[in-house]
C-alpha cells in the first residue's frame, strides 16, 4: 500500500451515504407546505444495543455498534445531518466494505504507510490527553476568575465613529477640507474622491476603539469633537481628511457575552501548560543537527 492510499483510508463512503446527501438536500428544498404521508409504523422488535453489540462479521472479524458510533463521529458534517434510518445501513455498509477490501491484501504496509500509522497513533493519544485537559479546565469558577481578571476592574473605554477621505497628496486633502468647510457633503466627496475601501460607503469607518487605527490617524480622531473635520493627516496609506461622527463609552461586557472567548482562552492555557510541562519532564535527545531540511520532500525514502 502506498502512502497516498493510506492517507485516503478514511474517505471510503458507502454508495448509500453518498447518494443520500443530495436526496436529503432536495427534500429540504421541497415546498414546505406540501402534504407528507406519515411513515408506516414498524412492528419489528428493537434490540437494546450496547457498544459491544455485534452488528456484522466479515471473515470472522466483528463490527460492533461502538465501531459504528465512532465512524459516525468522524464523518463530515453533511453526512452527520442525515436521518438515522439512512446513516445506520450506510455506515454499516461502509465498515463492511472496508473490512472486505482490507482482507484482499496481504496485510503488509509500506515503510511510509507504517510510519503514517505510527504518527496517527501518536497524534491520537496526544489529542486524547489534551482533549481531557482542555475540557476539565473550563469550570464556572475558572470562567468567573478569568472574567474578573480581564474585565471586572477594567475602566470603560471610549469608542469612536468616524469617516474619512483618503487621497494621495497633502494638496488634495487640503482642497477637500476646504470644500467641506464650504458646505460640501462629506459622504458625497468620499464617494467621489476617496481612494480607500470605505469610499463607496461615504468614507464610513464604523465604530473602533483605541489601538485599532494607525497612531497618526488615532491621535487625530482623539483630538476632534463630534462633527469636527481634521486638517490633512498623513499615514503610510496616504493623506486623510477625517470627520468624527460621534463617540460612546464601551462598558465591560457581561460574562455570557464573552463566555466563548474565555472558554477558548482557558483551554488554550491548559493545553499550552500541559505541553510545556510534558516536554520539560520528558527525556529528549535531538539528533537533527546537520540534516538537510529538504530531505522531507524525498518520498522515495519511505516508498518501500
Amino acid at each position: 500500500m502506498t502512502l497516498a492510499k493510506h492517507l485516503l483510508r478514511g474517505l471510503l463512503l458507502s454508495a448509500a451515504l453518498v447518494q443520500a446527501v443530495p436526496a436529503q438536500q432536495a427534500a429540504e428544498g421541497a415546498d414546505a407546505g406540501a402534504a407528507t404521508e406519515a411513515a408506516p409504523e414498524t412492528t419489528a422488535a428493537t434490540v437494546e444495543a450496547t457498544a459491544d453489540t455485534v452488528v456484522a462479521t466479515v471473515n470472522g472479524t466483528e463490527i460492533t455498534v461502538g465501531h459504528m458510533i465512532v465512524a459516525l463521529a468522524r464523518l463530515p458534517q453533511q453526512y452527520q445531518q442525515l436521518p438515522d434510518e439512512v446513516l445506520f445501513p450506510g455506515i454499516l455498509d461502509q465498515l463492511i466494505q472496508q473490512l472486505a477490501i482490507g482482507a484482499t491484501g496481504d496485510g503488509s504496509l509500506s515503510a511510509g504507510s507504517a510510519l503514517a500509522l505510527e504518527n496517527e497513533r501518536r497524534q491520537f493519544l496526544a489529542a486524547e490527553v489534551l482533549g481531557g485537559l482542555s475540557e476539565g479546565a473550563v469550570t464556572e469558577e475558572a470562567l468567573q476568575a478569568l472574567y474578573t481578571e480581564r474585565y471586572a476592574e477594567a475602566e470603560a473605554s471610549r469608542e469612536y465613529n468616524a469617516s474619512h477621505i483618503l487621497v494621495e497628496t497633502e494638496e488634495e486633502a487640503a482642497a477637500i477640507k476646504a470644500e467641506v468647510e464650504g458646505g460640501a457633503d462629506f459622504a458625497a466627496l468620499a464617494l467621489e474622491k476617496s481612494t480607500g475601501p470605505s469610499g463607496p460607503n461615504g468614507g464610513d469607518l464604523g465604530w473602533f476603539g483605541p489601538g485599532m487605527m494607525v497612531e497618526p490617524f488615532e491621535q487625530a480622531v482623539m483630538g476632534l469633537e463630534p462633527g469636527q473635520v481634521s486638517d490633512p493627516v498623513q499615514t503610510q496609506f496616504g493623506w486623510h481628511v477625517i470627520r468624527l461622527n460621534e463617540t460612546r463609552m464601551k462598558e465591560a461586557p457581561e460574562l455570557d457575552a464573552v463566555r466563548e472567548e474565555l472558554t477558548s482562552e482557558l483551554q488554550t492555557r491548559a493545553v499550552d501548560a500541559a505541553v510545556a510541562a510534558a516536554t520539560e519532564a520528558a527525556e529528549i535527545v535531538r539528533n537533527d543537527a546537520g540534516i538537510d531540511p529538504s530531505v522531507l520532500r524525498n518520498l522515495d525514502l519511505v516508498a518501500n
